[in-house]
């Protein structure tokens, strides 16, 4: 559960990567409160923002087919109490 490595499928990396840009893009024209992680990554680099968000889309989409659930874009987990 490293970054983006260059060992898997390179097609799907790079899907995931102009996916991404495309997003980076889009939140510097329309910042909304839901690009605001985008925003704050993106204060380094475009480059690395972009790859930084495909790792984050490619973790999203193991876990959903991993455990078999749809994507719901208000998810959040259940806190833990101590």
């Amino acid at each position: 559960m490293l970054g983006i490595s260059k060992h898997g499928d390179s097609y799907l990396r790079t899907l995931l990567i102009h996916g991404a840009r495309a997003v980076c893009r889009y939140a510097v024209t329309k910042p909304k409160p839901s690009s605001e992680w985008v925003m704050k990554v993106q204060h380094r680099n475009l480059n690395i923002a972009a790859v930084a968000l495909a790792n984050k889309n490619a973790r999203i989409v193991w876990a959903l087919l991993v455990h078999r659930r749809k994507y719901q874009a208000d998810y959040t987990p259940a806190t833990a109490s101590a």
